[in-house]
């Protein structure tokens, strides 16, 4: 067995400096960069974890984790983690990870961690599949605590107390220990002291007064299904209005907004609600599902409304299992979208993604918005730059969203621009907009990327090659060709051919640029080219 490092009291409170992560971060609307089709332009980049799933502290590209399922952002900087398979709190500082709270002393039969439930301070105190984390602005951490079916409370001093729950299945209210829950999710500090809880497998959201009295604020579902023949379950509903009435499927996740109002991540009805505790209204602000031209979200059998996936108007969007939720400084909303593998936006009434694979697939390549990929995130948090850190369950990795940053010798002019990552190349002749095409001297953009060029007089073609791989343009005529050694060569056709001009040659940088694996944006406020590797595998 590892020795357990004990946890300095000190370094615990001085790291918990009046923090909360509710609403953090910059304007993601207002400082970022747009691409040809509005998407806005981020970096996804691995901060923690191999992928490996296990438990190794240290260096934080060589550590481990166990399906990491939710994060909070300190007021240094660092990160808290719910590393739920391993029953314990991390902590990402300075690039190591190291255990913040929680020990798993005990393995089962598969050699799988075993938590527990303790009270006590971190380095000796037992958690069960914790996930969801708040701070307080007192510099109290809470912890949904799954697995307990509790709400844990790590106050600055380096003490685990529950304080709601008592380790059995319920659903029942009351003071600290007599009230009980079901798998709760999430738990969200308020300003005034108040506990909003996401009680997952209750369908229910739940208060916690400064007191401990403990509230349920909407109704129950009804719902009932029969699963497998004999076999019935409480199923979610679906039901806006007045907030004692309404009805919630498996809320995963909560967010306060500036005017203290509770976003919430409806999972099961693939939608996000929105309590107004002024009005005592729930309302859906955003998603929808195929069936709700029917007149119903639910098949007669399903446990769930059928999950999808489409940006746009935000009643008109789709998710397939919305988990974590985390505000912006103005209000926008982070989305984790688990089963698209994906990360999305709700702003001023629009849902965006901001970064997953195209294909909705999952998958752990780093790299540029819709080029990046993630398998089932469940959590997110926004730091106070604005970056965003998201939970990559699947992955066991905790991985950051930054927005894209033009370089900042950039000119403020009219004259067409282009950027290689953090690079402005600069030319020796200006380019131009040919026919909507941007078109540039072959020999500074090949140079800045690293392609040797030849000319072949004979049939007045141009070849830029690297590493093997040669790309072919023709004067004065439409096709690129794409030749790689031992394989037959492929020609992607185009809508604009190459040119001299002044004895400078010009080539389409989109149709080169994409021939050779980058992404390629066109940003018309500041008349710049945007070129960005577009992804890469870290291991």
């Amino acid at each position: 067995m590892k020795k357990v490092s004990k946890i300095v009291a000190t370094a615990f409170i001085a790291s918990l400096l009046m923090g909360t992560s509710t609403v953090w971060g910059a304007s993601l609307s207002v400082n970022s960069i747009r691409g040809s089709n509005e998407q806005i332009l981020t970096d996804v980049t691995s901060l923690a974890g191999i992928g490996d799933f296990g438990n190794e502290n240290g260096a934080a590209a060589s550590t481990s984790f166990r399906s990491p399922s939710g994060v909070a952002v300190l007021t240094d900087g660092s990160i808290l983690i719910s590393d739920t398979r391993n029953h314990v709190i991390r902590k990402l500082k300075d690039g190591q990870v190291s255990t913040f709270a929680g020990l798993n002393l005990l393995k089962d039969a598969k050699g799988f961690p075993v938590g527990g439930r303790y009270d006590g301070k971190v380095d000796a105190s037992f958690f069960q599949e914790p996930m969801g984390l708040s701070l307080d602005n007192k510099g109290n951490l809470f912890v949904a605590d799954a697995g307990n079916h509790a709400i844990r409370k790590i106050d600055s001093s380096g003490n685990v107390t529950t304080i709601a729950g008592n380790g059995e299945i319920g659903m029942k209210d009351g003071s600290g220990s007599t009230a009980t829950f079901y798998r709760p999710s999430d738990v969200v500090a308020a300003p005034d002291g108040t506990l909003y809880v996401a009680d997952t497998l209750n369908h229910l959201i739940r208060s916690i007064s400064p007191s401990g009295q403990v509230k349920t604020l909407n109704a129950l579902s009804g719902r009932v299904i029969e699963v497998t023949p004999g076999q019935v379950v409480q199923a979610g509903d679906y039901l806006d209005g007045i907030l004692q009435t309404a009805k919630f499927n498996e809320p995963t996740s909560l967010a306060l907004d500036s005017k203290g109002n509770l976003f919430v991540s409806d999972t099961g009805n693939q939608r996000i609600r929105y309590i107004d505790f002024q009005q005592n209204k729930v309302s859906t602000i955003a998603g929808s599902s195929a069936l709700d031209d029917k007149g119903t979200v639910y098949s007669k059998t399903a446990l769930y409304a059928p999950g999808d996936y489409a940006d746009g108007p935000a009643n008109q969007a789709l998710f397939n299992s919305p988990q974590g939720i985390a505000v912006t400084a103005d209000d926008g909303l982070i989305i984790a979208d688990t089963l698209n593998h994906s990360i999305r936006y709700l702003d001023k009434g629009q849902v965006t993604t901001i970064a997953g694979a195209a294909s909705l697939r999952g998958g752990e390549a780093d790299g540029v918005d819709r080029s990046a990929s993630f398998k089932n995130p469940v959590d997110v948090a926004i730091t106070s730059e604005g970056n965003v850190i998201v939970a990559d369950a699947y992955n066991n990795k905790i991985r950051k969203i930054s927005v894209y940053q033009l370089p900042a010798n950039l000119p403020k002019d009219s004259n067409v621009k282009v950027v290689y990552g953090s690079q402005w190349i600069q030319f020796d002749v200006q380019p131009e907009i040919v026919n909507g095409r941007t078109m540039v001297p072959i020999r500074a953009i090949t140079e800045a990327l690293g392609y040797q060029v030849t000319f072949n007089d004979a049939d007045r073609s141009v070849q830029l090659a690297k590493n093997g791989v040669a790309i072919e343009l023709y004067i004065d005529k439409t096709g690129i060709k794409r030749i790689v050694q031992n394989k037959e060569s492929a020609v992607t056709e185009t809508d604009v051919a190459p040119y001299i001009k002044d004895d400078h040659t010009y080539v389409p940088i989109r149709f080169f640029a994409e021939e050779i694996g980058l992404d390629v944006q066109w940003n018309e406020a500041v008349r710049t080219a945007i070129l960005r590797n577009k992804s890469t595998i870290v291991r």
